[in-house]
């Protein structure tokens, strides 16, 4: 299990997730900023200047989730994990690695009043300059904040993104204003709501990480403009297709009318066409494999008012045009997309290896 604090820098994360695995039999603390100092000490510089945050390093994301499940491994019990994340595709696609491994999360989500948060920043940052012995107090690198007047500024600029994030933070954080509470008393307040079930486990899901070559179905559903429908899945970046892997023994376009029903809330009428074919190479640590695309047909406006996702899995859906496709969609999906078209329009089934057709 992982209790995650969350919250706007200086809210008293760390100091709070401390005085908590003194309270939490069998708990252990892992600070992910641990991981963002040792990238920048192992990845090229390029690489660093390419980004303004170590959060946006699609390694950091993923070395956090497997570092906390192979802490767990090693030394079970409880992880307290202190990290701000104010991106929700970061948030949904490390939550999401985590139930993958069947790792339940409690989110808490620290929320002092803006007034108070201000005041912590600016004292620590004093603190901060005073034991660097000089006026700068360290830079910042792609780890984040240095100390002193840098971390104070870096703090400062980071709260606007956090008032923008607190909605959706909330709707599945255990929340509570420490404004007026120390860190030990915040602590007390944590580990009773984790006890009493006050604070729920989150409720992103994912299947579990494949362990050979799948086979996948996608159904291209569009509206009457020939625009393409897209979803936003909660457990993993980017945009997806309505669709999902094949359970043994399932037809492949029954599996794709399947997965519509599940994630949309339409039944399809008819069995879809299939329009690509595209084998997807091994890339560690996924195991590719063959990815069906069908044509689900049109979709009208009355039949489209009637789609319900599940709000665990999908965050939202739109029907988009291929310029707007290829900005939403990871790279290999697009390509998938973009020759799917094209066998639409034609009239015809493609073969493609790596979204690029062959034969």
């Amino acid at each position: 299990m992982i209790v995650w604090i969350n919250g706007a820098f200086g809210s008293g994360k760390t100091t709070t997730a401390g005085e908590l695995v003194e309270l939490i039999p069998n708990s252990t603390l892992y600070d992910p900023e641990l991981t963002g100092a040792e990238l920048h000490r192992l990845l090229p510089a390029k690489q660093l200047d390419e980004v303004d945050d170590y959060q946006d390093l699609p390694i950091w994301r993923r070395l956090v989730v497997d570092t906390a499940a192979a802490m767990l491994a090693q030394l079970g019990g409880v992880l307290v994990v202190p990290m701000t994340l104010l991106r929700q595709e970061y948030r949904d696609e490390i939550f999401g690695g985590l139930a993958a491994r069947r790792i339940p999360v409690h989110q808490v989500l620290l929320r002092p009043d803006e007034t108070i948060l201000r005041a912590r920043i600016e004292a620590r940052g004093e603190r901060e300059a005073r034991a660097a012995n000089g006026p700068d107090g360290g830079t910042a690198d792609a780890r984040g904040p240095g100390a002193g007047p840098v971390r104070r500024q870096w703090s400062y600029d980071r709260i606007e993104p956090y008032r923008t994030a607190l909605e959706w933070i909330s709707d599945d954080a255990f929340v509570i204003d420490n404004g007026a509470l120390d860190p030990r008393r915040t602590a007390h307040r944590i580990a009773e709501a984790v006890r009493t079930g006050e604070a729920p486990v989150c409720t992103i899901v994912q299947t579990p990480e494949p362990v050979a070559e799948t086979l996948a179905a996608g159904v291209l559903l569009f509206d009457e403009a020939d625009r393409v429908l897209l979803v936003d899945p909660t457990y993993k970046p980017g945009w997806e297709f309505p669709g999902g892997v094949v359970e043994p023994g399932e037809a492949p376009a029954r599996a794709g009318m399947r997965e519509v029903t599940e994630e949309l809330g339409l039944a399809l009428e008819r069995v879809p066409r299939l329009l690509v074919v595209d084998w997807e190479p091994p890339m560690p640590p996924g195991y590719g494999g063959l990815r069906l695309l069908f044509d689900g047909g049109t979709i009208g406006r009355a039949e489209a008012e009637r789609v319900r996702l599940p709000a665990d899995e999908l965050r939202c859906w739109r029907f988009v045009g291929e310029r707007e496709a290829a900005r939403l969609l990871p790279p290999p999906r697009y390509e998938r997309l973009r020759w799917a078209l094209r066998a639409r329009e034609r009239g015809v089934v493609l073969n493609l290896e790596g979204g690029v057709p062959v034969g």
